[in-house]
């Protein structure tokens, strides 16, 4: 990380989700057709905190994606057993997938974000049946790219 990215993160916030997972089931299950699946995923990628665009560079971009997307690891707070990451992308719907995977990875100890099934999870709510296989790819990159981050930091 250059002098520019240290100066940067220290304004960086991280992702706080407002809900835990379970809630994030309930919460789609609600929802009676994909389409409003889809709104609720976007109107969750508009909560995430600002990004700044000097950050948006080749160092935090994550590979395999076909939107651009960044993520910077990090911290819960003063807790440096807790991970937590800042990211951003060019799709609204991308967006909202990093806030759910904020959901599943916010707060979790560093050694226990490896065992995280993210796939799993995702079934759950049932977006694997409804991410397109390129969206699929892209989450699979995110999320080598929080277990590889949490193993580093």
């Amino acid at each position: 990380m250059d002098m520019q990215d240290a100066a940067q993160t220290s304004d960086l916030h991280m992702i706080e989700p407002a809900a835990r997972f379970d809630e994030l089931v309930d919460n789609f299950s609600l929802f009676d057709d994909w389409e409003d699946r889809y709104r609720y995923i976007i109107d969750l990628g508009k909560k995430l905190p600002d990004f700044p665009d000097a950050l948006k560079n080749d160092t935090h971009k994550v590979r395999g994606c076909m939107s651009q997307v960044w993520i910077i690891p990090g911290h819960v707070d003063a807790d440096k057993s807790r991970f937590a990451f800042a990211a951003d992308s060019d799709a609204h719907i991308v967006k909202g997938l990093i806030h759910v995977l904020a959901t599943l990875y916010t707060g979790t100890a560093m050694a226990e974000i490896a065992g995280i099934d993210a796939e799993a999870s995702f079934a759950k709510l049932g977006l694997d049946q409804h991410l397109s296989p390129s969206r699929r790819n892209g989450l699979v990159a995110m999320v080598d790219r929080i277990r590889a981050a949490a193993a580093q930091v």
